[in-house]
């Protein structure tokens, strides 16, 4: 006779990408809460914790391309509050360091269809 398993519902994907969505939430609805000129248009868009729980990579874009050292050094002057935030949310054993990045992803794509229109593939 078969095992039936009845604690899979939260086993449908890995542990790392839970935390991953659960803290990227977290960290925006905290960051909707700061009042601070130079997070007003942030946006969290991903979160890569490492599976040992000692550090959590946040991915932020901002919509000013030039305010990227700006946004870097707000974030970082809140990681303290943030990482509170986490801790008091999330339930898990360690709390990670919040390490904050500019992703770069979005602008590459724009850059790439930027490129593209400019110099669009010759017909075969």
């Amino acid at each position: 006779m078969a095992r039936r398993r009845t604690h899979q519902r939260h086993r449908d994907y890995p542990r790392t990408a839970r935390l991953n969505e659960l803290f990227r939430e977290i960290v925006a609805e905290a960051l909707d809460r700061v009042d601070d000129d130079r997070l007003e248009l942030v946006t969290v868009t991903s979160v890569d914790v490492d599976a040992d729980l000692k550090r959590a990579t946040v991915y932020v874009t901002a919509l000013d391309r030039d305010a990227d050292e700006d946004t870097l050094e707000a974030l970082t002057e809140l990681r303290p509050r943030l990482q509170g935030a986490v801790a008091r949310e999330a339930r898990v054993k360690r709390t990670p360091e919040l390490v904050f990045r500019i992703d770069d992803v979005l602008r590459t794509a724009e850059r790439i269809d930027e490129l593209l229109r400019e110099n669009p593939p010759p017909d075969q």
